[in-house]
Parts: structure tokens; sequence; C-alpha cells
């Protein structure tokens, strides 16, 4: 399957059988990101939480009382 990265438009061919082409096919809403472009984002979002004036906001979680 020949997809192509959102972020650097590179075109790449990942396997048909693999999960990732899996999401891709069934859902249309899920997007391909190169293996370079997840490691930059990824080691860029690892310097701003070392940094100290990153927040990462989550969900609250809620209590059930059952």
């Amino acid at each position: 399957m020949r997809v192509k990265c959102v972020l650097c438009d590179k075109i790449e061919s990942i396997e048909d059988e693999t999960l990732t082409a899996k999401r891709l096919r069934n859902r249309p809403i899920h997007t391909y990101m190169c293996s370079d472009c997840h490691s930059r984002i990824e080691k860029r979002t690892k310097e701003r939480a070392a940094s100290g004036k990153f927040n990462l906001y989550q969900s609250r979680k809620v209590e059930e009382d059952w």
C-alpha cells in the first residue's frame, strides 16, 4: 500500500497486512506520518516537557458511585 506523509508529503510503501494499513483503509480520519516526522515530533515534545513550560491537559476521570 502506498501512503503519503501528512507533514512532509513523502510517499512510502507499507505492507497491506499491517495494523497501520488496516486503520488507514477502514477509517479515513486516520492519517499517516513517516518515521522521520514522528521521531522529530517526539524529540521536540520531550524537549518542551523538560523545559517546564509544557502543560499536558488530560481529561478528568469521573468516579461512578456504582
